[in-house]
């Protein structure tokens, strides 16, 4: 069993939490210069974009203290580690999301029925068209940086500060169709529609981590570990199959079958799955480890064993020497496994 070297995953996590941290001060500021736009404004669509940063502040607050846990090593009762709190995060942000959003839209119904009165549109276009271009740089840091550490954390508040630079545009788009128009209900009308906007992201992140809590099948990661075990198999590997995975933050856990010649004595079979698990684990970005089920091949994959001599072959090998991708994914049986 492999795993990256210590002082790699202490730079991984210094990284996120570093990312976590200009998050949290970047929000603030952000949400300071919304506030006095609204105040200067008096803007219902400026309120709703400064009360999805109130949002995005907790919610960075929330995701630093949850990379902060997630860093922490496995133990006995933890045994896959603490980076499953990451996908919590997310759900959590994503019902924050939510939550802002019915108060948005309640808000701007309550403008509606009271009647709508706003000025200096012209300094609150500016103030918020500002921020929100600052909001889409710091999102698209956040969403680099955490695809970079596999961080679901970071990857879900890069997409809500990325989604609060839209409602940015949004409110920016309805504020100058107000002062071309003198329409002053355009104002909550356009906060309305942020409102909206902001369900389905919330809804979306909410979905996303729910299916990293339940280990929901990620086939581009499965994909990426059988590219590995094809560019650095050696002979005896003959096949892979029943592939798993379990993300727990920027750890990953792979579990596979692995057929080797039945001739083998257990300790050259095991040599050789230890060397593989170390080759394939380097090659991957984060921290990883791989444990090798050994199988005997039975005889019955012949066509496909390159391996070179072989007392016991019973069929010419004529098969391509890759594994495909949906016979490594799938039991060797279809009939004995658990989908």
């Amino acid at each position: 069993m492999s795993e990256a070297p210590p002082d790699t995953a202490t730079t991984s996590h210094q990284s996120r939490v570093r990312a976590g941290a200009i998050s949290v001060v970047a929000g603030l500021g952000l949400l300071g210069v919304k506030y006095y736009a609204y105040l200067a404004t008096g803007s219902s669509a400026i309120l709703s974009d400064a009360a999805e940063s109130i949002v995005n502040v907790i919610a960075a607050i929330v995701a630093l203290a949850a990379l902060v846990v997630s860093s922490w090593p496995a133990d006995r009762t933890h045994p896959y580690g603490h980076g499953k709190i990451e996908f919590m995060t997310a759900a959590f942000e994503g019902g924050l999301i939510a939550f802002a959003a019915v108060v948005i839209v309640a808000e701007a119904i309550g403008s509606l029925i009271r009647g709508v009165e706003v000025r200096s549109l012209d300094l609150g276009i500016a103030l918020t068209l500002g921020a929100g271009i600052a909001n889409y740089a710091l999102g698209w840091f956040l969403i680099r940086t955490g695809e970079r550490q596999s961080s679901m954390a970071l990857i879900a508040d890069g997409r809500h500060v990325q989604a609060d630079f839209w409602t940015s545009v949004g409110v920016v788009v309805g504020l100058t169709l107000v002062l071309l128009t003198g329409i002053p209900w355009i104002d909550p009308v356009c906060a309305i529609l942020v409102g909206i906007n902001l369900a389905v992201t919330g809804w979306r992140l909410a979905r996303e981590a729910a299916g990293g809590l339940l280990d929901e099948e990620d086939p581009a990661l499965l994909r990426e570990i059988v590219d590995a075990v094809n560019d650095h198999r050696m002979p005896g590997i003959i096949q892979l199959h029943f592939l798993r995975a379990i993300r727990s933050g920027s750890f990953r856990h792979f579990d596979a079958h692995l057929v080797v010649p039945e001739h083998w004595p257990v300790e050259r079979a095991h040599d050789l799955a230890d060397d593989l698990e170390r080759r394939v684990t380097q090659s991957l970005n984060g921290e990883a480890e791989i444990a090798f089920h050994l199988d005997p091949c039975k005889q019955s994959y012949c066509d496909r064993c390159d391996l070179d001599p072989c007392p016991i072959r019973q069929r010419p090998f004529v098969a391509p020497s890759r594994i495909p991708f949906d016979e490594a994914t799938r039991p060797e049986n279809p009939t004995s496994g658990q989908w």
